[in-house]
């Protein structure tokens, strides 16, 4: 199964004509002012309309206020949201009503016992994104550029729709995908120089390894795609 992509916390047009052009699915611009990452919604709502047609945008938000929801989702018109923080069940529900945008619920996971939350939201998130726990004294609940134990995600049910994040860059991602093969793949600080730089030929060389993973004979794919 060849996996969707999506590279996040964008916050330059290089950087977004990058991720397009490689062939990514989704973009994400996230909103969250302690992170390196963060973007104001009128710059991200310029960037995003470059993906019109071609890749799905993404809202990234952490435990934010309906107020600041409702600014960013009018200023820049995102294709979906992505919720993470602790967002519960019935604040999932209420978003999708206000907003009639499909959702991701970003889940934070060290051991199997932590895969056990994403159940309480099936039939409510429309795709779930399982990210490794922050190291201690992380005030970032992502792009901490560590991962977990990808072999966890075994347990999950075949019909689980997620994208598996954190700590993902070229020169792990095809072990990644040989082991687990998730339907969508996550990307921030692993196409990264420096906090919130994103670097092109790093997205380039992402983009190449997860091609060199798809055409190994048996593996995800056994016919070449169209990526850089």
């Amino acid at each position: 199964m060849i996996p969707k992509v999506k590279i996040c916390g964008l916050k330059t047009a290089g950087a977004v004509d990058a991720a397009l052009r490689c062939g990514a699915d989704y973009l994400g611009f996230i909103f969250f002012e302690k992170s390196p990452r963060n973007i104001a919604p009128e710059l991200a709502g310029g960037l995003a309309k470059a993906a019109a047609g071609r890749a799905r945008t993404v809202a990234v938000t952490v435990n934010a206020e309906d107020e600041v929801l409702d600014r960013i989702v009018e200023t820049m018109r995102p294709d979906m949201l992505q919720l993470h923080g602790s967002e519960p069940p019935d604040r999932v529900t209420l978003l999708k009503q206000r907003f009639g945008l499909p959702v991701i619920k970003a889940f934070a996971v060290r051991d199997s016992g932590d895969l056990a939350a994403a159940n309480a939201y099936r039939g409510i998130a429309d795709q779930v994104l399982f990210d490794a726990k922050p190291p201690r004294g992380s005030e970032l609940p992502g792009g901490n550029g560590v991962s977990f134990d990808w072999q966890l995600l075994r347990t999950l049910d075949r019909d689980m729709n997620y994208m598996l994040s954190g700590g993902l860059n070229a020169a792990n991602i095809g072990d990644a995908l040989l082991q687990v093969e998730p339907p969508a793949i996550d990307v921030s600080s692993g196409v990264e120089t420096a906090p919130g730089v994103k670097d092109i030929a790093l997205i380039e060389q992402f983009f190449q390894a997860i091609g060199n993973a798809e055409r190994q004979p048996g593996s995800l794919a056994e016919h070449d795609i169209k990526r850089v």
